[in-house]
């Protein structure tokens, strides 16, 4: 078959989240023609392959792209969401991405869209409908952001075996699922699991028949703190202040995480067992009520093989039968992989640049691709902030969000895109309550000005105790004085980005 070819200035790879955020900053913020390439029919990334019954852990309000809103400015009156900003639902996430595609990128006719194509190795895009080849040239950089792609049961099957005649299913089957259950087994630890195991006590299943294989217990963040807009704004702040309170005050690793949970600032499902994982998941106390319900819990590792009677674990077995009904929740969710420069010579590759943040994080990049020239300059605005997998990687990630950011505060460029972004939301919103001049307000803000310094700082001694004192996976903020300094630099007036975590 023929090959043609397909010049752009940038080449896409990925039009899930993080595609689709570089995507729609590129095409507001230059001139240049863009190729965004994926092999599924529709941009949205995972958000396609995902459970019916998935929504946003995180507000609607920062996830998506700078120029089109997802929220609607709601606050959920019913659910376990109740009182909180509103969270999209997968499928409301596919048609907003359908709508970013159709609305904002292609109408200017700068940007090609190749869906339902993969792309090999040597930059050739295959039809997957008609082996149509296309070789793609980039004239400036190419954009990998598969490495971002999120795996979900879906798409990734079960990593153990599972014997003929048990049933084994998805949360996507579960939900097709209509024959009468013995009970239902949910096999992993993670997000999809706790969605998993909300969606059957919304259904009538009884706590007292469901079973749940979690390998590792997780902390998890409350969503009351995660909550960026107006009617939220003290208790956002306040919990950025508690958080380096905690630090500064913490005596030890153990401390620290303690003092975190009694601030309601990490939670975890089982208080009587110690988290070993750490993935940046989001609950609010409401559906952690409910999946406290749940007590059949079963901590013997990994699952290996699920029989007709018998489910065979890494360090023991337990019973089952034909009749329950086992689901797979245990795919590997985030990307992992080890950080590297994000801006290497003709290529791309999106990171976090700020903690739990991978669409601010993606549209960062791309306005730092689209107003700089320097490489050096954007590598260092743009160090990577790891995905986190265990509890250590908590501080991991505050310290080197804290060390992009206090680049960030020195540059006015930035700052002004900063209060222009959707998807950055604490910038403009803080500076519209310092404006209002709430001695609340200015009671929290001197509380973090004198917090932030001692907390980075004892934040950076647990880490270095903890990775034996070389330091060698620690991240560096510089010291406590040359950080007070920085902040005494700043304009009193203005809460500025690096002065907040």
């Amino acid at each position: 078959m023929n090959e043609t070819t397909l010049e752009a200035d940038y080449v896409i790879v990925g039009a899930g989240a993080v595609g689709m955020a570089i995507a729609d900053t590129l095409a507001e913020e230059t001139s240049a023609r863009i190729v965004i390439v994926d092999r599924r029919a529709r941009p949205g990334g995972h958000w396609n392959d995902a459970y019916p019954f998935v929504r946003l852990h995180g507000p609607s309000a920062y996830y998506g792209v700078n120029s089109m809103a997802l929220e609607s400015g709601r606050i959920d009156q019913i659910g376990l969401n109740v009182g909180l900003n509103e969270l999209a639902s997968g499928a409301e996430i596919c048609a907003y991405y359908e709508r970013v595609m159709q609305e904002q990128l292609l109408p200017g006719g700068r940007v090609t869209w190749l869906p339902m194509h993969d792309v090999d190795e040597h930059g050739v895009a295959v039809s997957l409908v008609n082996g149509q080849r296309q070789r793609l040239v980039a004239r400036r950089r190419w954009v990998d952001a598969t490495q971002a792609d999120t795996q979900v049961p879906a798409t990734h099957g079960p990593r153990f075996d599972v014997a003929d005649g048990v049933t084994c299913l998805t949360p996507t089957e579960l939900t097709q699922w209509q024959q009468p259950a013995a009970g239902h087994v949910i096999v992993g630890g993670g997000k999809t699991a706790m969605d998993t195991a909300l969606w059957l006590l919304e259904h009538g299943v009884a706590h007292d028949t469901i079973t749940w294989i979690r390998p590792r217990e997780a902390w998890l963040l409350n969503r009351a703190h995660v909550q960026p807009t107006p009617a939220f704004a003290h208790q956002t702040l306040g919990a950025i202040v508690a958080e380096l309170e905690a630090a500064r005050d913490a005596t030890s690793l153990p401390d620290l995480f303690a003092r975190l949970e009694a601030a309601r600032l990490l939670q975890r499902i089982d208080p009587t067992v110690q988290p070993t994982m750490y993935r940046c998941a989001i609950v609010s106390e409401a559906e952690l009520a409910q999946l406290r319900r749940i007590r059949n819990v079963v901590r013997l590792g990994h699952v290996r093989a699920i029989g007709i009677d018998r489910i065979v674990l890494d360090h023991g077995e337990i019973p089952t039968t034909a009749g329950h009904v086992h689901v797979h929740c245990s795919a590997g969710g985030l990307p992992r992989g080890p950080a590297q420069a994000v801006f290497q010579g003709k290529r791309i590759v999106p990171q976090y640049v700020r903690r739990c943040s991978p669409t601010f994080s993606a549209a960062f990049i791309a306005h730092v691709e689209a107003t700089l020239f320097d490489e050096s300059e954007k590598n260092a605005l743009c160090e990577p902030v790891l995905v986190p997998q265990v509890p250590l990687d908590w501080l991991r990630m505050h310290l080197q969000t804290a060390k992009n950011q206090m680049r960030w505060s020195k540059r006015d460029d930035l700052q002004d895109w900063f209060r222009g972004s959707r998807l950055e939301a604490y910038t403009g919103l803080f500076e519209r309550m310092q404006s209002e001049a709430d001695p609340a307000w200015t009671a929290l803000q001197s509380r973090l000005r004198q917090v932030r310094g001692p907390g980075l700082e004892r934040m950076a001694e647990l880490l270095r105790a903890a990775d034996g004192g070389d330091g060698q996976r620690s991240s560096s903020v510089g010291t406590a004085a040359e950080r007070n300094r920085s902040v005494v630099l700043l304009p009193t007036n203005r809460l500025r980005h690096g002065e907040w975590l």
